[in-house]
């Protein structure tokens, strides 16, 4: 498949996902909270490292941004500008509902992430990128050229993701010392249940994820006109409920990197 037609499945699979996650006992709490000026759904790791950056006063893109609660608890953490983008008209939609409730001035741009609009090109000091983005794009290389056409010159771009490694392994597999996946893989992997965060099963429109190492992550950064000002792997695990088990294992679960762009 060529990459628009991965992109097509991706926006289909996840607009057709997207009342599971409505339904979800998770959708509830998010409107049962987001209205607390304090409410943050970012970890103690994201909340310390956005605090290192500084985010006070500031123009903030998230890309593919799902129902934008990570950008809400952003804002009130006092960026002055939030702007979200994603490839879901449904999940931005959930976005506006909640950035209302919260009271808000939270943008939602709908767009495919490796052709962000100019419109918005040199307009942020950060771009955020968190957990389970990367992998539903096939290169890296126009990703980050499109992200990084957001920054301003010296701009700040943050990722907190899913380490590859873990991707070795299978989620469901009784043994966690099985290698299931080469490091290395290209070939994309089909994805034909609802994409959903519980633990839940659905039955789903087919998407497609990609296996990307750190060498393609790190080495597109630089590649771009980064430069790496912070790289941390970490135990914990910061995807869905079925990677819980693995924590303890000794298995790089998730990873950070701030990188600033070039003057």
């Amino acid at each position: 498949m060529d990459t628009s037609s991965i992109s097509a499945a991706n926006r289909k699979a996840w607009d057709a996902s997207a009342d599971h996650h409505r339904d979800a006992a998770e959708w509830m709490e998010l409107v049962s909270r987001i209205a607390d000026p304090a409410f943050s759904c970012l970890d103690p790791t994201a909340t310390e490292i956005l605090s290192t950056i500084g985010v006070a006063g500031k123009a903030v893109a998230h890309v593919r941004c799902n129902n934008g609660a990570e950008l809400i608890s952003i804002k009130n953490l006092g960026a002055e500008e939030c702007i979200g983008f994603d490839i879901s008209l449904a999940f931005l939609t959930q976005g506006r509902e909640l950035a209302a409730l919260a009271g808000q001035d939270v943008e939602f741009v709908e767009s495919d992430a490796n052709a962000l609009p100019q419109a918005y090109f040199g307009r942020f000091d950060l771009v955020v990128i968190t957990i389970g983005t990367l992998g539903w794009f096939p290169s890296l290389e126009p990703f980050f050229a499109s992200v990084r056409s957001l920054l301003r010159s010296g701009g700040t771009m943050f990722i907190y993701e899913m380490h590859p490694v873990l991707e070795m392994f299978e989620p469901d597999a009784p043994d966690f010392a099985r290698i299931a996946h080469d490091y290395f893989r290209v070939e994309p992997y089909p994805i034909t249940k609802a994409i959903t965060y519980d633990g839940s099963q659905h039955t789903g429109s087919t998407a497609y994820w990609h296996f990307h190492t750190l060498s393609e992550i790190i080495g597109g950064l630089l590649d771009h006109g980064f430069r790496l000002e912070r790289f941390r792997e970490y135990a914990h695990n910061i995807a869905e409920t079925d990677w819980q088990p693995f924590e303890g294992k000794g298995i790089p679960m998730s990873y950070a990197m701030v990188a600033s762009a070039s003057v």
